[in-house]
């Protein structure tokens, strides 16, 4: 049985686990919330709350729905929790019984049995049998950072097992995404082994290359085709012939998965088994980082990730935390916007490998020299997407299209229009694509909202004929296309986006999970939402409402951000920054808004700032008091 360490779990695994029992992933790859829960979300407050009919940035504010709060009110009640985190769990449809799992989520509770996955106890034998019997292994990894994650799994757990591996990234413009046949030809020339990860669910063509020569497994996640690979194994709980259940891990927590049956494969041979919980820090990265749904196994992956990389560890991410000024405990907002936009960067616009090999760096020096250049590389990264986000913004207006927000350009940096369409998508609140076309061949990306999965409608429009390669997963996908199919293209997709319902504006409320006093806000309440956590995708951090608050003082911070100040009467004055607002209206009307009282949502965080630490707030909007 493997041992997996006891940080939060118990240290050993049963030999075969059940499945957890985790509820279907819906259409964008979120667990469906509870019945009650879902039409509280569908039936808003008839009143908006606070009387916010249109916000600063334009939004209609919706409170919580009668019938959530005195479900928070009970929840409140029979677990002894402060209201604003019992708020949080009743928009979770946690039930009482169920409230102290959901608080302390449990590896051992949630990891499912890797053997529920197909192929999967032959794609964990043929790794064993590869790193104890000497043979030439290489892994092919995607380049952003659940590829380079996934990579650095294995090159992790091969290094404990006294193995080295050959690591290969595709540099994204000469080769694009996923496997192609020259690289693969040359791999198995001198492997005996090909690991393709976060990636080849789709690469028929390329993985032929290595036919005869080499043996390869496929460890991804993305959705594929009825025909799979030609591969000895697919392990992808996104392949059609899967139920679902597990559609919501990433690459890592696939490879994770695998490296767990291949420990216990080991344990059946007598052999030392390398410690995965020490590599948690890795999972907990990549399912932030590639948006993956924080629920089921997911939760425990980060909660528990965060606790490793807290003790500071692994080189690679200690170097990382440094160059982005990381001098508190991590969090999954820290993941998602500072630590994996530096991994993403070497991908993006420096060398494709260079996020894979600081992850696995076991060398304190030479981390820090990779995170440097890493660190330099999105800086590169930011200043190209500057000069794209406006235009893309501006043609997505133009077009004014209710379903989809797109823009194409000549030259524009394939690295970043990923990132771009991220941007996008947040400023106009729909799918978003960005595409840039160079020699009459574009090659996009896109990005979704929840209710629409995007990765199949990429393949939809491969299927028919609008574009020569695409898919991915329901949040993200990226796509290849003739530069004057473009608008034909982004015509159908908008119609099958219209058909899942992004066209009726879903997302244009801005969603309050409670009131709240400054006088009221502590350190403690902070630390008890927390424990409601990790947030992120299907499971987004809860938004307070401040009432009627003087802001005593609003200054720039940099470019595109904000810093300001504000309190109620009686109370001490609470810090708030408003990431990005000068790209919306929000921030032009924040300068003008020193010495008025407004209202004001956002999101609570830990800041530290001189050894100590206080409360701030992170905002999302305000509006007029």
């Amino acid at each position: 049985m493997p041992r997996l360490g006891a940080i939060g779990c118990a240290p050993v695994f049963p030999h075969r686990l059940r499945p957890a029992a985790l509820p279907p992933i819906g259409v964008a790859g979120r667990a469906p919330l509870s019945q009650i829960t879902r039409m509280l979300q569908q039936s808003p407050p008839l009143r908006p709350f606070l009387g916010v009919d249109r916000s600063f940035t334009g939004r209609r504010w919706l409170g919580p729905a009668p019938e959530l709060e005195r479900r928070a009110e009970g929840l409140a009640q029979s677990a002894a929790l402060p209201l604003p985190v019992a708020r949080v769990l009743a928009e979770r449809g946690i039930e009482p019984d169920a409230v102290t799992g959901h608080l302390e989520p449990r590896l051992r509770d949630l990891l499912p049995d890797p053997l529920t996955l197909r192929d999967m106890d032959v794609a964990a034998r043929r790794i064993v049998a590869a790193a104890t019997q000497g043979e030439r292994i290489a892994i092919f990894a995607d380049y952003d950072v659940d590829g380079g994650a996934s990579a650095a799994l294995l090159l992790t757990w091969l290094r404990d097992l006294g193995r080295d591996a050959t690591l290969y990234v595709p540099d994204r413009i000469d080769e694009g995404y996923g496997p192609n046949a020259p690289a693969i030809a040359g791999l198995a020339d001198r492997h005996d082994l090909i690991i393709s990860v976060d990636c080849g669910t789709l690469a028929h063509d390329a993985l032929s290359a290595a036919r005869g020569k080499a043996d390869v497994l496929v460890l991804d996640h993305h959705q594929g085709f009825e025909t799979l690979p030609p591969a000895l194994a697919v392990v992808n709980p996104n392949r059609v012939d899967e139920d679902g259940t597990l559609g919501h891990l990433c690459a890592a927590g696939v490879v994770f998965l695998t490296l767990v049956q291949a420990n216990r494969v080991l344990r059946e041979q007598a052999r030392r088994e390398p410690d995965l919980i020490a590599q948690l820090d890795l999972v907990a990265l990549a399912t932030v980082a590639d948006v993956a749904p924080l629920v089921g196994v997911n939760r425990a992956f980060v909660r528990q990730g965060l606790a490793i990389m807290a003790r500071r560890q692994r080189p690679g991410l200690v170097a990382l935390s440094d160059v982005a000024r990381l001098d508190t405990l991590p969090t999954a907002f820290h993941l998602g916007f500072l630590l994996g936009p530096r991994i993403n960067a070497g991908g993006r616009v420096g060398r494709a490998d260079l996020g894979a090999r600081c992850l696995s760096c076991s060398d304190a020096t030479e981390a820090a020299r990779l995170a440097a250049q890493l660190d330099d590389f999105n800086r590169d990264r930011r200043a190209i997407e500057a000069g794209l986000r406006d235009e893309a913004l501006a043609q997505a207006e133009a077009r004014g299209d209710p379903a989809l927000a797109w823009a194409a350009g000549e030259g524009w940096h394939p690295g970043v229009v990923g990132i771009v369409a991220a941007r996008l998508k947040e400023a106009t609140r729909r799918p978003s694509v960005v595409i840039g076309v160079r020699n009459g061949i574009g090659k996009g990306s896109a990005r979704s909202v929840p209710g629409v999965d995007i990765g199949r409608a990429m393949q939809r429009l491969m299927a028919e004929g609008l574009i020569t390669q695409g898919g991915g997963h329901a949040m993200a996908a990226g796509l290849t296309v003739q530069a004057d199919a473009i608008p034909a293209a982004m015509d159908r997709l908008s119609s099958l986006i219209a058909q899942e319902g992004a066209d009726q504006d879903l997302s244009d409320g801005l969603r309050i999970s409670g009131l709240l006093d400054p006088a009221g806000v502590s350190v403690e309440l902070l630390q008890m939402l927390d424990r409601a956590g990790p947030f992120g995708a299907a499971a987004p951090a809860p938004r307070f409402a401040f009432a009627d608050q003087l802001v005593e003082s609003v200054s720039t911070l940099g470019d595109r951000h904000l810093r300001l100040r504000f309190r109620s009467p009686g109370a001490a004055p609470v810090d708030a920054v408003a990431w990005g607002a000068m790209d919306s209206p929000l921030g032009p009307a924040l300068l003008e808004s020193r010495g008025r009282r407004l209202h004001l949502a956002g999101k609570l965080e830990l800041s530290v700032w001189g050894g100590r630490q206080h409360l701030r707030l992170r905002l999302d909007d305000a509006a007029a008091a």
